[in-house]
């Protein structure tokens, strides 16, 4: 049964046309390792996805929302705790690590707050065997990868729902090849929860897709690789194996690109025939920066995709996946309320992961607890930028890198704080001129900050380490 909620805002009463709202139903999908720029509607020369084109008409759009951290599990980890990667229980990228029993998570206090659960897709911040399983968390139900290193491949020989495992039939554990393809089985699965709950019951489905990450073995009689694997592109390789990639991963990877577009639609479609499209939140994401690895050459040094590089400008982002610099941390973060949420909108709002759990837990009308480093953007959303709270900064931190963002001032140091960049980003976003030695108060200042918001990492315990991943399925297809 919903319940009505009055939304605070900063205190405040939010808009009326909110104030005795139902509660929503909440869709966060979260695409693994897809670029701020891969999107047709930025102007990607090569990329068609018409449906994240006409969800940002219909919503906001924001610039400067960062990711919790710069790869899988610890990025995942921020935005499930709603607290940076120095107060985390999972800050490193093994993929069995888990979150404590005592940790409380997103889902958990949504659930708390009589909403149906689901999660499809990638967990990665506890595997089989441990006290961090999703089913512990606050999950009714959840299917897909327990450890992201199972997700590397989509024809896995079984996917897990709720720490069982579930065979798929015609399948070797192949980088490229198999009877059955996960990601199609997840979606339904997805779409099949959402069904079962509109109009009956406020949900939260939690979609972290993997695709367009991993391997590339997309089917290939799916429609979006038909759409491209006949371009003529001049895309360099991948540098995997060529005995066991295919020759046109670029294509296959355009291909993925636009599924995930084409699953928005498909996600988006239900909520409309189910009637619950206005009631409905929905945040499309990525996980973390695009990688800046894949198919690059001299030619094209950010990629043939150029993931954080401006189609329009040619302005690049620092790097990528892996890296506390700008292409990291920034993602395409996108959301979509009816007739709540401006269309066609953008903000400049600064904000990251850790926020989405207080902008969430207060749509759900549930209980945020006090240790949490996330500040709720929902003012942002409901166009009430005067009551928006600003983080005084913001942090990051991975195997031996930290960053601190103040404003437009960003420090990059290392876990020893022996190295010092600083950038200013209003004015050099691709973080190319370090003036540290300009700014030594305020390098100073930052690293202060950095030296407080780190706390000794303490992990979830492993209870049975014989269901937990045994790698089977890690295919030896990179050359490197």
């Amino acid at each position: 049964m919903m319940k009505k909620i009055s939304l605070i805002v900063s205190g405040l009463v939010a808009a009326v046309s909110i104030q005795a709202a139902e509660q929503p139903n909440i869709v966060y999908m979260m695409l693994d390792e897809w670029g701020y720029y891969e999107m047709s509607n930025l102007g990607h020369p090569l990329l068609e996805t018409p449906n994240m084109d006409q969800f940002r008409k219909e919503g906001m759009r924001f610039t400067q929302m960062l990711a919790g951290s710069v790869v899988c599990a610890p990025t995942r980890a921020t935005l499930m705790l709603g607290k940076h990667s120095g107060h985390t229980s999972v800050r490193m990228n093994s993929g069995s690590t888990p979150i404590r029993a005592e940790d409380v998570t997103l889902a958990k206090v949504i659930k708390d707050a009589g909403y149906a659960v689901g999660g499809f897709g990638k967990w990665g911040i506890g595997d089989r065997g441990t006290e961090g399983v999703p089913e512990k968390h606050g999950f009714d139900i959840f299917y897909g990868y327990y450890n992201q290193g199972h997700a590397h491949s989509y024809y896995p020989d079984c996917l897990i729902k709720n720490s069982e495992l579930v065979p798929l039939k015609g399948n070797t554990n192949h980088a490229f090849k198999g009877e059955t393809f996960s990601q199609y089985l997840i979606h339904d699965e997805a779409k099949k929860f959402i069904r079962e709950h509109a109009g009956k019951r406020p949900f939260f489905a939690y979609l972290p897709y993997t695709p367009p990450h991993a391997y590339y073995g997309i089917p290939e009689n799916d429609p979006d690789y038909l759409k491209y694997k006949d371009k003529d592109w001049d895309a360099p390789p991948h540098h995997r194996n060529p005995k066991v990639a295919p020759p046109d991963e670029a294509h296959r990877y355009a291909a993925f690109v636009s599924m995930m577009d084409r699953q928005l639609g498909e996600i988006l479609a239900i909520l409309k025939e189910a009637g619950v499209d206005d009631n409905t939140i929905v945040i499309l994401t990525g996980d973390n920066g695009g990688s800046c690895k894949p198919f690059t050459s001299k030619k094209y040094p950010h990629g043939f995709f150029g993931p954080n590089k401006d189609p329009k400008t040619g302005v690049v982002f620092r790097l990528g996946k892996g890296h506390v610099y700008e292409g990291g941390l920034r993602v395409a973060y996108l959301v979509r309320w009816p007739g709540k949420i401006k269309a066609n909108s953008t903000s400049d709002h600064l904000g990251y992961f850790p926020d989405a759990f207080p902008t969430l837990a207060t749509l759900a009308g549930a209980q945020i607890p006090e240790d949490i480093d996330g500040i709720s953007f929902l003012p942002t959303l409901l166009g009430q930028d005067d009551q928006q709270k600003k983080h005084d900064y913001l942090y990051w931190e991975y195997k031996g890198q930290v960053a601190v963002r103040q404003g437009d001032w960003k420090l990059i140091t290392d876990s020893e704080y022996q190295k010092k960049e600083l950038y200013n980003l209003a004015s050099d976003v691709s973080e190319s001129n370090n003036i540290a030695e300009q700014h030594p108060e305020i390098v100073a200042r930052l690293m202060g900050l950095a030296k407080e918001s780190h706390i000794p990492e303490v992990n979830g315990k492993i209870l049975d380490k014989s269901k937990m991943w045994k790698g089977k399925n890690k295919p030896k297809a990179y050359l490197e």
